[in-house]
């Protein structure tokens, strides 16, 4: 098993742990992580885009012009698409873009996304990320002492409503708990910082 420093809130080492070779060391290629943030993204969409096709829009009883004699080609209607005014062809309707992906792979995704980020250097793992109180410089502070800038993403073994509160008004900070991680945001979460018994709670959830 891989090993890996334990910090304290100042990046300094306090301990090592060993961490799961099948969630950090998986051996899946990119393109299954691809298809997971696809498939996230598909069942995000709203799909409420709605256009008025020649039967939704008003009026239209009228015929433009005589049938014969005008030199212009025959119409029957205001509301044809060939007339200013007129219906849309093939525009898009209200739909679901969502569809289902098995179980088995999104979870191969996900150890393949986790192994990614490790490998690349992107993850922390920290004693503990509690604070004393629910104010935003609490958790600026912290993230000062582990020296991390840009997009990060805590992941805790429960709810800590504190540290959620808290993280809400700093730009790019995003706070999970194991077991609501999608491959999403693993790939979009920037640097991972996961504390010590999330780590052993990652083991239990995702192994397998």
């Amino acid at each position: 098993m891989p090993e890996v420093d334990v910090v304290d809130r100042n990046r300094k080492a306090v301990s090592k742990v060993n961490v799961p070779e099948e969630i950090f060391a998986a051996k899946h290629g990119p393109g299954l992580v691809h298809d997971a943030v696809v498939n996230h993204l598909a069942n995000r969409r709203q799909g409420t885009a709605c256009t008025k096709n020649r039967s939704l829009v008003r009026g239209g009883g009228r015929k433009p012009f005589r049938q014969k004699g005008t030199g212009r080609a025959r119409q029957g209607s205001t509301r044809s698409p060939l007339q200013r005014g007129g219906g849309t062809v093939f525009g898009p309707t209200p739909r679901s873009y969502a569809y289902a992906m098995p179980k088995k792979m999104k979870r191969a995704a996900l150890r393949a996304a986790f192994s990614a980020k490790f490998s690349g250097g992107e993850i922390t793992v920290v004693e503990d990320l509690n604070i004393e109180e629910a104010k935003t410089r609490r958790v600026a502070d912290l993230i000062r002492g582990l020296g991390l800038t840009g997009r990060l993403t805590f992941i805790l073994p429960e709810k800590d409503e504190a540290l959620e509160r808290a993280s809400r008004n700093i730009p790019m900070v995003k706070v999970l708990r194991v077991g609501q991680i999608g491959v999403y945001d693993v790939v979009n979460g920037g640097h991972l910082v996961i504390t010590a018994p999330a780590l052993q709670k990652m083991e239990e959830v995702y192994k397998g």
